[in-house]
């Protein structure tokens, strides 16, 4: 038998963020967004060891945040025999409200000897709406979740379940996953570098930023592939931003 489970958590996904900072953070790299946070202060936004499950892989979404504590066979005897209570499981009951554009983002204290999640509840957070998910830990059913489409980040792949290591505690709190914090409803941006956290109440300027930054990084692309030396240009001088905003300027 099992001790009865936590259910002390509310469920309820964080409101959606803005479609325009969205859209913005979809057409910029995790290298950028790192760039422009800095400016804001924020050091380490970036998830150790956490990488895609399958290249060419872009996220972005806002976090539904599910935290996992080591088993205990006192409170998971039930599921170690494959018996689930689906209304008071934290990670099922979070697989039942995530909702349109949520991340499940996992908190599986970058422990890799075990699956934190499988295809089944995947394909059931695809149907749902959800964006993606996200662990520090590893993935079970690598291949089937890759199948499910569903943009996937993870620490690494293991085939025991979860409970062998895991016990879901709770849902939409403040985690940590890859050494970042996360709180519910940030921004979280993925793409082949891995992945970012943006505090929510950035994410709308710092996706504006990164656009810019990244047009004026194309500027300077090409004027270095067209041979121009670094210096002066990269960084840009104020000779070099005076073409950038000129060429702006020609292409209006």
């Amino acid at each position: 038998m099992s001790t009865p489970a936590n259910t002390n958590f509310d469920p309820t996904p964080s409101q959606p963020l803005p479609e325009a900072t969205m859209e913005a953070l979809a057409q910029v790299s995790t290298a950028t967004l790192t760039s422009v946070l800095l400016k804001f202060g924020i050091r380490t936004p970036f998830m150790r060891r956490v990488r895609p499950l399958v290249g060419g892989t872009r996220l972005v979404g806002k976090a539904y945040t599910l935290r996992y504590i080591p088993m205990r066979e006192d409170l998971d005897g039930d599921a170690l025999e494959g018996r689930f209570d689906n209304l008071t499981n934290a990670q099922r009951v979070g697989i039942e409200h995530i909702g349109h554009g949520d991340v499940l983002v996992i908190d599986a204290r970058e422990e890799i000897h075990a699956g934190t999640i499988g295809n089944i509840l995947v394909t059931r957070m695809k149907v749902r709406g959800g964006a993606g998910i996200v662990t520090d830990g590893s993935f079970r059913d690598a291949e089937g979740i890759a199948a499910v489409g569903l943009p996937a980040y993870s620490a690494g792949t293991h085939a025991a379940t979860n409970v062998t290591l895991h016990h879901p505690v709770d849902i939409q709190r403040p985690i940590a996953c890859g050494g970042v914090s996360v709180f519910p409803g940030d921004a979280i941006v993925g793409d082949d570098d891995g992945v970012i956290v943006i505090p929510r109440h950035l994410a709308s300027e710092v996706g504006q930023r990164a656009i810019e930054q990244e047009r004026r990084e194309r500027f300077i692309l090409n004027l270095v592939r067209d041979g121009a030396s670094i210096i002066g240009t990269y960084p840009p001088d104020a000779s070099t931003l005076a073409a950038f905003e000129a060429s702006r300027s020609k292409n209006t």
